[in-house]
């Protein structure tokens, strides 16, 4: 696997921090500049992203297959490590961090099988969270379909983005299948000081010149389940959340 906290040059992505490769993990860094370049490219919508890279505030990590349960521990121990990162942070700091996962595969997802897989992968991260012992953050519900829902990883709420080669939004369409964690906490101190609001529109107005039409399953923050928007596909209105919650197994 290979680690980057995103210092960089135009195609410098810093010393990897060294962990536990799972099987077929890649070490050389290459998906990581793919995404760089990606994010950077003038017609990418997402504001957000783009100040994160601009404050080498978006740390990455490549491995293998999405949804392999190699991925599981060294994930869960990194996303815990970048939730006291975050924790940790000045509160008066107005960088916004992001943790990308980049995975080597599969490359032939539709919507429907990468859905499957994201939340297949991120079952299997809450599970090993439970054995671990880890409680649910506080401020956020377990319940999927409820508007108060963000994923709970080692204690923090996660809102997932997903990004795959079959996305049939453009913004979400990456070369490789792609989560992003972005702090639940983080976006509420944004929506607290008015700047997600701002930011919202004026990625909206991006996304429209981008695509010609704004995400119909985005919703603004806290106004609808978040769940809904993790794969990027325009789920149905009946659409049930696959994820399951656990207090013990």
């Amino acid at each position: 696997m290979y680690s980057s906290n995103a210092k960089r040059g135009p195609h410098h992505h810093g010393p990897p921090v060294t962990h536990t490769l799972p099987p077929g993990a890649s070490n050389n860094g290459a998906l990581t500049a793919q995404f760089f370049e990606f994010v950077e490219d003038a017609s990418f919508p997402c504001v957000g992203s783009k100040l994160a890279l601009a404050r080498n505030a978006i740390q990455t990590h490549e491995f293998g297959h999405l949804g392999a349960r190699a991925n599981d521990a060294v994930l869960l121990d990194l996303l815990g490590d970048f939730a006291d990162m975050v924790e940790a942070t000045d509160p008066a700091d107005t960088t916004v961090h992001s943790f990308v996962t980049l995975f080597e595969g599969p490359l032939d997802t539709d919507e429907p099988r990468f859905e499957a897989l994201l939340w297949s992968q991120l079952q299997h991260l809450h599970e090993l969270d439970v054995r671990r012992g880890t409680r649910w953050a506080a401020d956020v519900s377990t319940d999927p379909d409820s508007a108060k829902f963000s994923l709970s990883l080692s204690g923090h709420p996660f809102f997932v983005i997903g990004l795959h080669p079959g996305a049939s939004r453009i913004a979400r369409r990456f070369t490789h299948p792609t989560l992003v964690f972005n702090s639940h906490r983080q976006f509420e101190q944004l929506r607290a000081n008015g700047r997600y609001q701002k930011m919202q529109l004026a990625t909206r107005d991006r996304d429209q010149a981008l695509q010609g039409s704004i995400n119909p399953n985005l919703a603004d923050f806290g106004a609808a389940a978040e769940a809904r928007q993790y794969s990027g596909r325009a789920v149905e209105a009946a659409w049930k959340c696959p994820f399951r919650f656990k207090q013990r197994l």
